[in-house]
């Protein structure tokens, strides 16, 4: 790890070691190549070693090979003028020198191929006998042409007159025959000269006679004049030269040399292909470290790429306020991020590697614990996610949201399961303050409806309760009359009204007991009109204190709704008493409040409006109507239609406002029937359309007070 590197977090994956930068990547890249570029220049160096080397052995077998060659043609000469010498002095000894002559040199000639002719002169140049015959000779005497020796050949024979030994002529070239060159070899007679014998040599056949074949075979020998004129040469093969070697050729001298030259062996062409596939093989190595170096460039590039990708996502892993969680196949724990151990109060080490149970599990609930990390395990998690309660570290519990999804890697093979755990605790927290306070909500209105009710129901068990007691004060008069007998049907029918005053009273008394025990609310089927009505009924003396009259336009044979009859009663109650106490300041033929209850079109739905002819409610206000606590009134708590719109939503209806043509408000609500679903555009929205339900003509109720 380099000192860049971040220390890894324990049981967090730590981030891939830092990457080489570019420069010395580079520098660890030249590397290679500096080494394999010392491997091709050494090759190099040893192939041309062995070159040198080579060329060396070549050049010192060359030269002894020509030392060997120029001996053999120096031996060869000097044992044709050795027995030239000899014939010489038999010559003068001889009694018959002519066929001495003849004899000696016809057999010198024959068992020498190089030596053409040989010549007998006297002192003064003149020709006495020659072999082959000096009469058919004219053409191979031609060089001397009896007494016109050139200057050349002229100084030679002087010289070996002179000097009494013999002495090699100038070369000179015989058309047809090629070059020749001839030796003066004196005779002496009582140690004077008395003649000379000339021996005619060819080169060409010199070197074909002596030069063997394999050294043929192997140089290509030659015999060169002063000038570097070739004079003979001898080779069986054609190509390309080489290395060349040259030594003078002395005698017979006159600036003649030996030259020999090599030929390009197949050797030297393996070899110079071996190093041209060395030099393809290097090539092709550069170029493969070439792209060998670009590889290696953008993986460190990637891998550059791959480390910032992955910081990045590890600081979004850690800032993140969602707990994740990686398990294998087996359920155990491969991965946790901060939030999840913030969220269990775990270390990471303390978790991965764990299987179920896991330390966080509520021991309350284990086996709900267990059922779902199966079914999470099983794949059989649902997709919603689902609530699960786990214990912190400090024994706190903690309520979770837990999302599952599969866990694939990069090849698509499942290697387990991730998950999204959301702390809801201060969610559930809110909710069950909301819950509370909404029963404590409840309760108040309760008890502040209940203490109006019990106002309305005392003003209103004050007329039952009268007529009781006038009924029972009619019928005490009629009993007490002795002048005549009581009339029995009028008695009847005064005990009569008296039950049923008495009836309407414990009504009253039982609906305030209902209320007051704050028993649950009660899902059943209620006909809305028998609701209405009866809270019209708690409402009419009020209204007819007051001038009001109610008007209940009621639809009779209406499909009933499934809901609590008491709390919808409270609603109209409630409802019925703003509109009372609404138009109870207006003018008398205003004070109007009027009910309408019809059905949607497909009978799905009942709607109630309750209609006042008051001065209306303000835009500003009517924004604010169903806000709890806020109230238009003195003396009012800005409870009742907050309550009253929770209930018709408890009731899965709908609770609106608007403003009632020619003046006022209508208040309208909406339920739906029994065993059907709420359907918010089924109803027609204007007030003033006609109700498509059988409703029966409007009528006043009995309880209506003109």
């Amino acid at each position: 790890m380099s000192e860049h590197d971040a220390p890894p977090i324990a049981g967090q994956p730590a981030l891939p070691p830092t990457a080489p930068s570019h420069h010395w990547a580079g520098t660890y890249l030249l590397m290679p190549k500096l080494a394999m570029g010392l491997l091709v220049v050494s090759l190099i160096s040893l192939l041309w070693i062995l070159h040198r080397n080579e060329l060396d052995e070549q050049r010192t077998a060359l030269i002894k090979d020509i030392l060997w060659m120029e001996q053999n043609l120096r031996f060869h000469l000097s044992g044709i003028d050795d027995q030239l010498s000899q014939l010489g002095l038999d010559l003068t000894q001889d009694a018959r020198p002519g066929s001495t002559f003849q004899v000696r040199t016809r057999h010198l000639v024959k068992n020498n191929a190089e030596l053409e002719q040989v010549l007998w002169l006297d002192a003064q140049g003149r020709l006495l006998d020659a072999v082959p015959s000096a009469t058919t000779g004219r053409q191979v005497l031609e060089p001397f042409g009896d007494t016109s020796l050139n200057s050349a050949l002229a100084s030679a024979f002087d010289a070996a007159r002179k000097l009494g030994k013999p002495v090699y002529g100038q070369p000179y070239s015989v058309p047809q025959r090629g070059t020749e060159i001839e030796i003066y070899v004196p005779v002496f007679r009582n140690g004077q000269v008395s003649g000379m014998l000339v021996g005619v040599y060819s080169l060409n056949n010199l070197l074909n006679s002596v030069v063997p074949w394999w050294f043929a075979e192997k140089y290509q020998f030659r015999i060169l004049d002063g000038n570097g004129a070739v004079l003979a040469a001898k080779s069986n093969i054609v190509g390309e030269l080489g290395l060349d070697y040259r030594i003078p050729f002395d005698p017979p001298g006159h600036g003649m040399v030996l030259e020999a030259a090599t030929y390009s062996t197949p050797g030297n062409m393996a070899q110079r292909l071996l190093a041209a596939v060395i030099v393809v093989l290097a090539a092709a190595v550069s170029w493969s470290l070439w792209a060998i170096r670009g590889h290696i460039l953008r993986r460190l590039e990637a891998e550059q790429a791959l480390r910032e990708e992955h910081a990045f996502r590890k600081a979004m892993e850690d800032s993140t306020m969602v707990g994740m969680r990686a398990r294998d196949m087996a359920g155990r724990i491969i991965y946790v991020n901060p939030a999840f151990c913030r969220m269990s109060g775990y270390s990471p080490d303390e978790l991965i590697g764990t299987r179920p149970p896991m330390p966080y599990w509520d021991p309350d609930q284990m086996d709900m614990h267990e059922f779902q990390s199966t079914r999470v395990l099983a794949g059989q998690s649902p997709q919603e996610g689902f609530e699960s309660r786990i214990r912190h570290k400090d024994g706190h519990m903690v309520h979770t949201m837990v999302y599952a999804t599969p866990l694939i890697d990069a090849s698509g093979k499942q290697r387990g399961w991730i998950s999204s755990v959301l702390d809801i605790t201060e969610k559930k927290r809110i909710e069950a303050l909301q819950r509370q306070q909404q029963e404590k909500l409840e309760q108040t209105a309760r008890l502040v409806t209940m203490g109006e009710m019990a106002s309305t129901m005392a003003h209103e068990l004050n007329q039952p309760l009268s007529a009781i007691a006038s009924y029972a004060a009619g019928c005490a008069n009629m009993l007490r009359q002795e002048d005549r007998p009581p009339d029995r049907q009028a008695l009847l029918a005064v005990i009569d009204k008296l039950a049923a005053q008495a009836q309407r009273a414990g009504r009253v008394i039982r609906r305030i007991y209902d209320f007051v025990r704050k028993s649950a609310p009660q899902q059943e089927a209620v006909h809305l009109d028998e609701v209405i009505e009866e809270a019209a009924g708690f409402l009419e003396a009020e209204a007819k204190q007051r001038g009001v009259v109610l008007n209940l336009n009621l639809a009779r044979g209406l499909p009933p709704v499934e809901g609590d009859p008491l709390l919808l009663g409270q609603v109209m109650i409630n409802l019925l008493r703003n509109a009372v106490e609404a138009v109870s300041d207006q003018p008398l033929h205003r004070r109007r409040v009027r009910v309408n209850v019809r059905a949607s079109d497909d009978s799905s739905q009942i709607e109630v409006r309750v209609e006042d002819s008051g001065p209306g409610i303000p835009p500003e206000q009517a924004e604010n109507l169903f806000t709890p606590f806020y109230t238009t009134k003195a003396e009012g708590m800005g409870m009742g239609l907050p309550i009253c719109r929770s209930i018709i939503e408890s009731h899965h209806g709908h609770l609106s406002l608007e403003p009632r043509e020619g003046g006022g408000s209508v208040f309208a609500f909406r339920l739906p029937r029994e065993g059907a679903t709420m359907a918010p555009d089924s109803l027609s929205p204007p007030a003033s359309a006609p109700v498509s339900s059988p409703a029966s003509p409007p009528t006043s109720t009995p309880n209506a007070t003109p």
